[in-house]
This record gives structure tokens, sequence and C-alpha cells, in this order.
């Protein structure tokens, strides 16, 4: 079970290693087209979470599981072999789609297999291996792609994902199920809502922030996200009922775990092209580089409950986003001649801020709701996470190629080139599209960075308001 939820959230993260070659590649990505390779998969992985779990335990966990696992294989596959941006694209919605049947039904099986006193620490693995999950993304997918082709990262996860499956059809247990109607429109209706806000975001560079699509995006997202709350509200079985956003301390735990996933995915994508494009380094240094902020989590991980009852809840979450958005702030001042040791410096930073903030944030979460409703809290961080990643890739990037278009030479942005590959087919210089590369990136860092800190302050808020009085939901 930990194996498949490592295999899943390990794809998020590896993708971004990808990038450059993907943007150089004979599929010749637009720079909006390379965030929807990326954020296609997460997107769909985040808002079908919830329905993959309810799915399990109407049709039968392990069953699903499986079906998750050979969808999962079948998107790679075809990701594998995709002739062009449109078919790559649908294989990444249908890895992602198979992702979302996987993830909670790893959770559901284990806990019907061990005894009732193994089920905390059982609990504990697991949610360890989303952290594991990517840092195997980044050294794995690393080692990889060094094999020189973006393809091989999603062929080498075809054996993996039918490897699991023969595994779970053999060993796992058949756990009983339950009558409980899925609330397909209500999947669909967020489904819906998440991509034309992505919309909007991605596609303002290059269409211009007041064009029909992208105005249409950010106003179908509205529309279809009031929709979604009306239906949520009305179905008897809501894919997430939004009455439990009336609770303060949940309402600021999951948009604190959004913001966490928002600036470290940001980072995630960004990092790999500042690595290969900004210092040389190959793609195996790159997967290897992202190491420093991983470092902070497993040394300090089982560290933070007791900071956390020493100096209160609400200090450590604010010291964890000072810390977040310190660090990013920190990545945005590098340059060409900055050397990896000050850039991993930042990166350890950073990871001091997410070692603090997971353990407390999922804590919050879980505290907030009733016993019986520790199956909602536990889809609530996995899409938070998700859908946190997905606008953190897509912020990123818009900022990133906007500032990156702008400080072009005047002769190079004539081309309209929105990547670095589209920029070097232009030109020689090299020297000068990596200068408004680095650029758009330090750009981006900080506009992230500072993102994170002004959250980080309205998360706090929320949680002192939550302190000052707790709603019956919440008790």
């Amino acid at each position: 079970m930990c194996a498949c939820v490592v295999l899943v959230v390990a794809m998020v993260a590896a993708i971004n290693l990808a990038v450059p070659m993907l943007a150089a590649s004979a599929l010749h990505p637009s720079a909006s087209t390379l965030v929807w390779i990326v954020d296609t998969y997460v997107i769909f992985f985040a808002c079908l979470v919830i329905p993959g779990g309810a799915a399990g335990d109407r049709f039968g966990r392990k069953g699903v599981l499986l079906a998750g696992l050979l969808l999962f294989a079948a998107g790679a596959l075809l990701s594998a072999v995709a002739p062009n941006v449109a078919v790559l694209l649908i294989s990444r919605a249908i890895t992602g789609i198979g992702a979302a049947a996987v993830l909670p039904n790893t959770l559901a099986v284990l806990l019907h297999a061990v005894p009732a006193e193994r089920k905390g620490p059982t609990i504990a693995v697991w949610a360890s291996m989303t952290g594991i999950g990517g840092v195997v993304g980044n050294v794995g997918g690393g080692a990889v792609l060094s094999g020189g082709s973006w393809r091989w990262l999603f062929a080498a996860a075809v054996p993996i994902a039918l490897v699991l499956a023969a595994l779970v059809a053999r060993v796992a247990p058949v756990s009983p199920r339950h009558d409980r109607r899925l609330d397909v429109p209500g999947a669909l209706l967020f489904v819906a809502a998440s991509v034309a806000l992505l919309l909007g975001i991605v596609q303002g560079p290059e269409s211009g922030w007041g064009s029909a699509v992208v105005i249409g995006g950010f106003a179908g997202a509205a529309a279809l996200f009031a929709v979604w709350t009306f239906v949520e509200l009305k179905v008897e079985h809501p894919l997430l009922d939004p009455r439990l956003f009336r609770v303060p301390g949940l309402r600021g735990a999951c948009l604190g775990m959004t913001t966490v996933f928002f600036g470290m995915f940001a980072l995630f994508y960004v990092n790999a092209s500042f690595l290969q494009y900004g210092m040389g380094f190959g793609v195996l240094r790159t997967g290897l580089g992202i190491i420093p902020l991983t470092v902070p989590v497993i040394l300090g991980a089982r560290h933070v409950g007791r900071l956390a009852q020493r100096i209160g809840v609400d200090a450590t979450v604010a010291l964890a986003f000072v810390f977040v958005g310190a660090g990013l702030l920190g990545l945005s001042t590098s340059d060409a001649h900055t050397t990896y040791l000050e850039y991993a410096a930042w990166l350890v930073a950073t990871g001091v801020g997410v070692t603090l903030a997971l353990p407390t944030l999922s804590a919050a979460i879980a505290g907030s709701l009733p016993h019986a409703q520790a199956g909602v809290g536990a889809g609530l961080q996995a899409t938070t996470r998700e859908f946190g990643s997905a606008l953190g890739v897509a912020v990123i990037s818009t900022v990133l190629t906007a500032r990156f278009v702008a400080a072009l030479p005047p002769d190079v942005r004539e081309h309209d080139p929105h990547t670095v590959a589209q920029a070097l087919a232009t030109t020689t210089r090299t020297e000068d599209v990596v200068a408004a590369f680095i650029s758009g990136a330090d750009t981006g860092f900080r506009v992230v960075g500072v993102a994170v800190l002004v959250l980080g302050v309205l998360v706090v808020v929320q949680s002192l308001l939550s302190r000052g009085g707790r709603t019956p939901a919440a008790r």
C-alpha cells in the first residue's frame, strides 16, 4: 500500500524535472501548454480523490484500488507514446484519475487489514509516504530522465504500476462495502471549476489578461464554484459539504495546507529548470539537488509535536510560514553567480517551514472535525495538498513567463517566444536567454514568497478565531 502511495505522489514531483526536455521536444509546447502537462494530472488527482474514496466504499476498496492502478498504468503508457500535445494531455488526465482512485483506498485497505492497536502507527507510516514520494519522484525521476528522453519517465511507471496491481490482487483483503451514493455532479462541477480557474491564470501571459479566454476562465470558475456550492448544499451525500468551512479552525488549516503546497510545488516547478538552465546541472544532479529541502522533514518531523506543545500551535504555524516565505524570498536573490551551497541553504530554510507546517496543520484539520468524519478530514487534506500544488505551478509559471518575455532582448522578443527552448531556437545568445529566465524565476519566487507570507497571516488569524469559540460542528 505504501509503495502505491509513493508511486502516485512521485509522479507529481518527477514531471517537473522533465519540463526542460518537454520544452525542447518535437512536441514544441508553449509555456502555457507546459503548465497544463504538469497540472492536468494534479488537478484530476486533487478533485477526484474524495470521490475515489467514496467509490471504494460503494464498490469495494480493493477493486477500485486495482482499477486505479491499471488506469494509472494505461495513462502512463499512453503518455509515453503520445504523438502530440492533445494526446499527452488526455493521457495525463487518465493517469490523474487513476491516482485519485489509488490514494484514498490504500489507507482504507490498510485500516481494514491491521488490528485496532496498530491503526495509529499504520496511519503515521502511510502519511509519511507522501513526503517520501516527493523525494523518490525527484531522485528516481532524475535517474530515469538521464536516459535522455522525457518519454522514459512515463514508460518507467507502467511496469511499476502493473507489478503493484499484481501484488494488490494477491495480498490485499476484501473489505465490506457501504451503500452510499456517489456525488457525480459535485465531482464534475469541482473539476470544471478548477480547470476554469487554472485556465484564467495560465493563459494570461500568452493570450493577454483582458482576453476573452482569460476573463471567461475566471468568470466561469466563479460561476461553477457557486453552482457547485449550491449543489453540495442540496445533495444527500455531498462530495464535500461547504458547511464544514463554517468552522474557523478547519477553514484556516485547509487554507494553510493549500498555501504550503502552493509554495512548495511552485518551487519544484522552477527548481528543475533553474538548476538545469541557470547552474548547468544535468537532470540527475537536478533530481538530487532538491534533497536539502527534505533534510529538515526527515530529521525534524518527530519533534514538531513537542515544539507545538511548548510554544503553542499558533506560534508554530506562524513560524512555519515565516520560514517558507523567507526561503522562497531568499531563492529569489539567486542568479548565475550564486553557488549551489547558497541555494541549498534557502532550500533548507523552506524545508524547515514545511516541516513545522504539515503535521501541525494536519492535526488541526483532524481536530476540527468529529471523530465520525475522520475520512472527510483525510480527503480534505489530500484535496487541499494537490489543489495547492496545481495553483502553485500555475501562478509561478505565469509570473515567470511574463517576466521572461519582458527581459529578453528586443530582437529575440519580436519572435514572441514564451519558453527558453523557443527563445534559443531564434538566437545564439544563450547567456541573454538564460539571464532572462533567471530574472523570471527570481520574480516568480518573490511573488510566491510574498503570497505565502500574506496567506500565512490569514491562516494564523483563522486559528486565533477558532480558539475564541468553536462551533457545535467543531466539537
